[in-house]
């Protein structure tokens, strides 16, 4: 059975109604199929089957509660369209009361399509803020809260500002997802201060701007995530995750602009100095660490300050670090080597490139080649997740990072909750689970499944495919280099790549300074933790020999 086909009303257009109003029960007339005046929706005196799932569900006696408004909705009583509509909203909040979140959205979503012509589409904008805190955004829900205009959030203002703050933050998503930036700007400004949703707005807020390439307001907007923090005011986030994301988001806009201010081939030192000082800002324990270790890297590389460029691939490939995926440092690591002339160790750097990672390319690719469609490759996911697949240690890292993306676990974890709901519906009775309800709860659970279990695959795939492409990418770079360095064997270099290395003989940054905090130690194959990120390796400029 499909409750839309039994409880929707003829399908209009929600623009056909004329002034449509912001309460649905001062609703004006609006036209039906055939452009005839239809009255307005009212409440009517309820049927006796209306009044006993009235009763039944103030005695919290769901079950019976739920068969009773989906006889009413379908049609099955006296009852006319306004109650029906009543039943329809009655029995979204009795399916959410017995923890059958999908089945309830399902319900709450056909009231929300079909616009302010339903009795209790304003009501229902509550219940999908409600549904908002038990299901994960794979269930689609952001999509469902965008089709209120921001007016009707402002009921909630005073009424409600926990769920007030919440439907904003949903709303600005939602303007995001739609590329509405500047309006997604304004939503999410509006979000309170000491508002759980607060940093995640600022967070978005601030990559709308860049999205629109506006690098001050971007950095103002992280900013404010840090200033919240720091204040004590922000309750019910992960305060250390949210920092560090605002640093790395900070050093990866200072960076960016850094590059745009190029003036004359020249890079804007203070930007590219502000993009180092935030990537040492994020926490050594957190999980963009080793991203920002990699990430000011390059910048180092930038800046001339080849040492510590160098320490930082070190760093990245230490022992203590065997399942993090950094090939581009070794790219890195080999261009350094050769602006530096030390064309031997350039040499030797891609050398190490390719075997290391043309065996790695080699074993993704025929893993893609053996999972072609989505719930394939998303059973290899969940295999993957339980350390169950065929893969080698040497590539079986790699996958679980590459797969570890969280709109991707988003989806896990909705089939999971779908799962339990799926085993919920099991322990009822069986009266109910024989019951149209309980037939539409199975339906909805399969047809959500289904739909999350394809998403997640594709976007696995997605990822996967996209982590092969970088692959090949990197590679193609390196052998670039190699291809340098047989033209510098040849005494043939263009005069672009003569002056980055006549730049690099000028510059000091292969020296590593020792003073009374360092030392210099020559690396003997041990690694100590506590020097992790910290190390400096000597790079000696041989332009000139």
């Amino acid at each position: 059975m499909n409750w839309i086909r039994f409880w929707a009303a003829p399908a209009l257009v929600a623009g056909l109604c004329v002034g449509a109003p912001a309460v649905a029960q001062d609703m004006s007339f609006c036209l039906d199929e055939k452009g005839q005046i239809e009255a307005p929706v009212k409440l009517g005196k309820p049927s006796k089957k209306l009044a006993a799932a009235l009763s039944a569900f103030d005695a919290k006696k769901y079950e019976e509660a739920a068969m009773g408004f989906e006889r009413v909705a379908a049609g099955k009583s006296k009852d006319g369209r306004g109650n029906r509509n009543k039943a329809q909203f009655m029995l979204g909040q009795t399916l959410y009361e017995m923890g059958f979140y999908q089945s309830s959205l399902t319900v709450f979503d056909d009231i929300s399509a079909q616009g302010p012509r339903h009795l209790y589409f304003s009501e229902t904008l509550e219940w999908l803020g409600m549904l908002a805190s038990k299901l994960p955004e794979a269930s689609g829900i952001i999509e469902k809260v965008g089709r209120y205009g921001i007016g009707a959030l402002e009921e909630f203002k005073e009424k409600d500002p926990e769920l007030y703050n919440q439907l904003l933050y949903l709303m600005g998503r939602h303007l995001y997802a739609q590329a509405s930036f500047r309006q997604a700007i304004d939503v999410f400004q509006e979000v309170d201060p000491k508002a759980k949703e607060y940093t995640y707005a600022k967070f978005f807020e601030g990559i709308s701007f860049v999205r629109m390439r506006q690098a001050r307001p971007a950095i103002a907007s992280f900013r404010s995530i840090l200033d919240a923090i720091d204040s004590g005011d922000v309750k019910g986030v992960d305060e250390d995750r949210m920092a560090n994301l605002a640093w790395i988001s900070l050093a990866r806009v200072y960076y960016t602009a850094a590059n745009q201010q190029r003036q004359g081939g020249q890079i804007d030192g203070t930007l590219l100095g502000q993009s180092v000082e935030s990537w040492t800002k994020v926490d050594q324990s957190s999980e963009y660490w080793l991203d920002s270790l990699f990430e000011s890297s390059w910048a180092f590389f930038l800046a001339d300050e080849y040492s510590r460029a160098l320490g930082n691939v070190h760093t990245l490939y230490s022992p203590y670090f065997t399942d993090a995926f950094y090939p581009e440092a070794l790219v890195l690591k080999a261009v350094t080597f050769f602006v530096n002339c030390q064309v031997d160790n350039a040499e030797a750097t891609v050398v190490q490139f390719h075997d290391l990672y043309d065996p790695v390319k080699q074993e993704l690719d025929e893993v893609l080649r053996k999972h072609q469609d989505n719930a394939d490759f998303f059973a290899f996911l969940q295999r993957v997740q339980r350390d169950e697949a065929d893969l080698s240690p040497r590539v079986r890292p790699i996958v679980e990072t590459a797969l570890s993306d969280r709109t991707v676990l988003q989806h896990l974890e909705y089939v999971d909750l779908l799962d339990e709901e799926q085993e919920r519906l099991n322990r009822s009775s069986q009266t109910f689970q024989d019951s149209p309800v309980g037939g539409q709860i199975l339906q909805d659970i399969a047809l959500a499944k289904a739909f999350a279990v394809d998403q997640a695959g594709d976007l696995a795939r997605g990822r996967y495919k996209r982590l092969i492409r970088e692959l090949q990418d990197l590679s193609n770079q390196v052998d670039t280099v190699e291809l340098e360095i047989a033209t510098f064997r040849r005494g043939q270099i263009d005069q672009e790549l003569q002056q980055q290395m006549t730049l690099a003989q000028q510059s000091k940054g292969g020296d590593v300074n020792v003073d009374e905090e360092h030392q210099l130690w020559p690396f003997n194959g041990e690694w100590w933790r506590d020097e992790l990120g910290f190390y400096r390796q000597q790079v000696t400029n041989l332009c000139t020999r």
